[in-house]
């Protein structure tokens, strides 16, 4: 069995822009998940999440929400509310590393509250209409936390598990605790999804050829550096250097454009696309004085000129493959 590729949240990068936009260009990916919404005891949507979220904008791909919460009475609001918008799936993110999420409990932060999580999935799994997956990652502070929660992982019908092998305060650093994955893989009754430093193709292919008991494989960083990740994975390779060049600048062009629309300016959406180009970059060879000038502009027609510049002239790299800036530890 072929498993599944996910493109994984990425708060101001896989929006529903990147979603249908690389859907469109490139070869879709089976499940794209939305950067996490967190739900408020007020149980409404903000403007901003209706239209990252609005189901006409997200037909073209098989989107699922993600739902950052701690509180079972909202979460089950806003997991049937996606429901009736015509959602199959949400997840609950358990994974969020980040010291504002933590410190409230959420996030990987829930998961040193064993007793309230299970209290929470026993609420959840009795009044929620919709399939609940959920991300996680091993613990807060040990790996030795994860047999645990997986116990009571494995008491409820998640539809999917998708496990980041690290602890909360590994943060993003490498290397992943690989080993963990085939604890998940042996060990969870829901089908596995492994997250965790799949940065190209080569990654992935080698990584499921060692587990072919794996469901899925999720990558955000990976796909945001080369987002022809999925053809490479999927067969559908280009008939050309000149077709793949084009599917990326037709790519980057409805990004942006869509971007300015939404935000009612260029100068906000040249901002997104910036952090975007901080993984496109690695699609690139040779290109570090066009990429410098790119980052360093400082409107709208100076960024579409340098990333023109980039998107035209610079050599593709053979096998794209995001780069961390951090050091392995």
């Amino acid at each position: 069995m072929t498993p599944g590729f996910y493109c994984a949240p990425l708060e101001g990068v896989t929006g529903c822009s990147f979603r249908r936009a690389h859907a469109r260009y490139f070869t879709p990916a089976d499940k794209y998940f939305a950067p996490f919404f967190a739900p408020t005891q007020e149980h409404v949507f903000p403007p901003r999440v209706l239209r990252e979220l609005s189901p006409g904008r997200n037909a073209s791909t098989n989107t699922v929400p993600q739902l950052l919460c701690r509180s079972a009475d909202d979460f089950v609001w806003a997991a049937n509310a996606l429901m009736d918008m015509g959602y199959g799936e949400v997840n609950l993110n358990l994974g969020c590393p980040s010291g504002t999420v933590t410190a409230k409990g959420k996030g990987a932060g829930f998961l040193a509250r064993t007793e309230e999580l299970e209290r929470f999935f026993e609420q959840v799994f009795s009044a929620a209409r919709v399939k609940v997956s959920v991300k996680t990652r091993l613990g807060v502070l040990s790996p030795e936390e994860f047999p645990r929660l997986l116990e009571i992982y494995n008491r409820y019908p998640i539809c999917e598990l998708t496990v980041h092998a690290r602890v909360r305060t590994d943060m993003y650093r490498l290397p992943v605790r690989e080993a963990w994955f085939d604890y998940a893989l042996g060990h969870s009754r829901a089908s596995v999804c492994c997250n965790g430093d799949l940065f190209s193709a080569a990654a992935v292919r080698d990584f499921v050829q060692k587990r072919p008991e794996c469901a899925a494989v999720m990558a955000g960083r990976g796909l945001a550096a080369g987002p022809d990740i999925t053809n490479r994975l999927k067969g559908a390779g280009w008939r050309s250097e000149s077709a793949r060049r084009a599917a990326l600048r037709e790519f980057h062009g409805e990004i942006y454009e869509t971007c300015a629309a939404d935000f009612g300016s260029a100068r906000s959406a040249m901002l997104r696309m910036k952090e975007l180009w901080s993984y496109l970059q690695f699609s690139f060879e040779d290109c570090g004085r066009e990429l410098k000038r790119l980052m360093k502009a400082k409107g709208p027609a100076e960024f579409l000129s340098a990333a023109d510049a980039v998107l035209s002239g610079c050599a593709l790299a053979t096998e794209p493959e995001y780069r961390p800036k951090e050091a392995p530890q």
